[in-house]
């Protein structure tokens, strides 16, 4: 009998992953059902277990606390289940439990182990036999501990696990914020709740009352005006700064005796507990924001360029800096990266520069942020009760979202509801649309799971229009700096990119530099450091998208097109074909490619 474990995250990015003996079914975002944005509590996506199985082995819930810590989560009336522990055995997914006082036997919360459902993912993702786990984040699992006679909570920043199959995923060192420590504090002997139920108590932890690494951007993201969560703005906007003396120091140099260690310095990002930092403007004049600027306009200030440019600078030293450690601390050279910091595609690039002589191997976890810990605890469960130590190279495809079927039919219904019309169409006949400068829509195949449209659920344009940029921006409703990638086909990637060592990268986690005049060519995808987010495709990983980019290959002797996510500001990708005909209708889009029907939907904008 098959093996069913589904692994399910809380919170912003919730989501669900399911498991068949060991193998990745379906992984998908509550967001892209739901269509909230950050949406949390995976109920639709809990309920879309049932259309694979009717049964499960065990639900494994990941969060930064356990359910019995999350106050405002509740239980059921009368039975006394959390939500979805209750919701799965109504599905009879699980079975009945009468012990309420005893935990659901395949009910396994491991709320409290959060960066080491990170580590999991990553690792049994990577492809690696062994590896070192580098897990940077914002607020991993929320901690109670006594030091010294005093209560104090901690969280998660920066950890390091040893990996290995079938189920060693040992931590080797933590970072700790906390807000009652007064001094650093290393000590090796912590109780076993403060790392790891499974661990030996022997690592090198140290708890302290700065920022950690991600807070840190974060806290720089809302002063930019975003939400925290929205880190990847602060990227797109650093290449616009330049250094500036007049901006203090993020880190401390005067406790940064380890290179490792990585303390913000408190005068100026502010923690406020239990997890979150601020930017202290006053500081610095520089930083002040000048009277009658709207936050919208907040990155046009060069203040605000140059601090972005700071704290991108300075926290991919200190993560480069912490890659060696852990290399040093394990002697393990393979290196598998997640947490919120993962999906930094400027830093991923800086590490293959900065580490090229170091015979260290970089694995970039594509779902770095906390949709990943619903995979990591489904493998994690799966390998340590199963004992399975074989290798799988999950990083080969993210195209793991549920599976949409749909007839000639509905196809046109969906098209009449929203006033659109559906004709037949080729790649020929797309193509020539984009080198008419007109914006296509791309729906097919199963999403892709994780923050990168890979050539699914992507807007499709032509790179080498100079307002390109500008005119995508408009129709998404994105803010003006913010860059867009290229998809390129694998074997002309080396003539346009420099990829510093790499054969490929197929989920776009670098920003690689371009090579000398390739910027004039496809201005509107080069950022202003001259850098892309590439995509390298191949037909054996997505032939109809491959098919498309060769076609305006040969049309335009251009290997590369113009590719961003499917969807509007603030919204998530589209899921299905409803949601992708919805957002033509409320967009300037007006057209939608659905090469495996051999379908265009035109949408008439009057």
């Amino acid at each position: 009998m098959s093996q069913w474990i589904a692994g399910i995250t809380r919170g912003h990015n919730a989501g669900v992953c399911l498991l068949k003996d060991g193998e990745i079914v379906f992984a998908i975002e509550e967001e892209r059902l739901t269509r909230v944005k950050y949406d949390g509590g995976p109920l639709l996506s809990l309920l879309k277990i049932k259309e694979y199985t009717d049964r499960l082995d065990y639900l494994v819930i990941a969060h930064t606390q356990l359910m019995s810590q999350s106050g405002q989560l509740g239980t059921l009336d009368y039975s006394g289940e959390d939500p979805y522990t209750g919701l799965a055995r109504k599905l009879k997914l699980i079975g009945i439990h009468t012990g309420q006082d005893t935990p659901h036997p395949q009910v396994i919360d491991l709320g409290n182990v959060h960066h080491k459902l990170h580590a999991a993912c990553s690792f049994y993702r990577s492809g690696f036999s062994n590896a070192v786990s580098l897990v940077v984040d914002g607020a991993g699992t929320f901690i109670d501990h006594n030091s010294n006679g005093r209560q104090t909570m901690l969280w998660e920043t920066e950890s390091i696990f040893s990996c290995s199959y079938p189920d060693g995923i040992s931590v080797k060192y933590k970072h700790l914020g906390g807000n009652n420590f007064r001094n650093l504090l290393i000590e090796t002997q912590f109780q076993n709740q403060v790392l790891d139920p499974d661990d030996d108590g022997q690592s090198i932890v140290i708890a302290d009352s700065t920022a950690g690494i991600v807070k840190t951007y974060e806290a720089v993201t809302q002063y930019n005006g975003f939400q925290a969560i929205e880190a990847g703005k602060t990227m797109g906007l650093a290449p616009y700064g330049e250094p500036n003396d007049n901006i203090p120091n993020i880190f401390n140099p005067n406790l940064n005796s380890a290179s490792f260690y990585a303390p913000a310095n408190n005068n100026f990002i502010t923690p406020t507990y239990p997890n979150a930092a601020i930017v202290n403007d006053f500081c610095s004049t520089e930083l002040l924001t000048p009277k009658g600027v709207e936050p919208k306009d907040y990155t046009r200030l060069k203040s605000r360029k140059d601090l972005s440019y700071k704290v991108q600078t300075e926290t991919q030293e200190k993560v480069c800096d912490l890659i060696k450690f852990a290399v040093d601390l394990t002697g393990i050279n393979n290196v598998a990266i997640s947490g919120g910091y993962g999906l930094n595609c400027m830093a991923n690039y800086y590490y293959l520069d900065q580490l090229k002589d170091e015979g260290i191997t970089i694995y970039a976890e594509p779902i770095s942020n906390d949709a990943g810990t619903a995979i990591g605890a489904a493998l994690y469960q799966y390998h340590r009760v199963t004992k399975d130590a074989k290798v799988r190279d999950f990083g080969e495809s993210l195209y793991l979202g549920p599976q949409h079927d749909y007839s000639t039919e509905q196809i046109v219904d969906t098209a009449d509801k929203y006033g659109a019309i559906v004709e037949e169409a080729d790649d020929e006949k797309v193509v020539d649309l984009i080198t008419n400068k007109n914006i296509v829509a791309l729906f097919q195949g199963r999403s892709e799971s994780g923050p990168r449209a890979l050539g699914n659920r992507s807007i499709l344009y032509d790179p080498r229009d100079p307002d390109g940029k500008d005119h995508v921006n408009s129709v998404k409703h994105r803010e003006f700096f913010r860059p867009f990638a290229g998809s390129i086909l694998k074997e002309h990637v080396h003539e346009w990119f420099d990829l510093r060592g790499m054969e490929e990268t197929p989920h776009m986690m670098y920003a690689v530099n371009c090579q000398p005049g390739i910027e004039e060519k496809i201005p509107s995808i080069i950022h202003v450091d001259n850098t892309c987010r590439i995509q390298t495709v191949t037909e054996e990983q997505n032939k109809n998208y491959y098919n498309i980019i060769k076609k305006f290959y040969e049309k335009t002797e251009c290997p590369i097109i113009f590719n961003t996510s499917f969807n509007l500001g603030g919204e998530p990708l589209v899921e299905t074909l409803d949601d992708a005909v919805r957002t033509l209708y409320y967009s300037e889009i007006q057209y939608l490619y659905l090469p495996e029907y051999g379908k265009l939907i035109t949408m008439s904008n009057d």
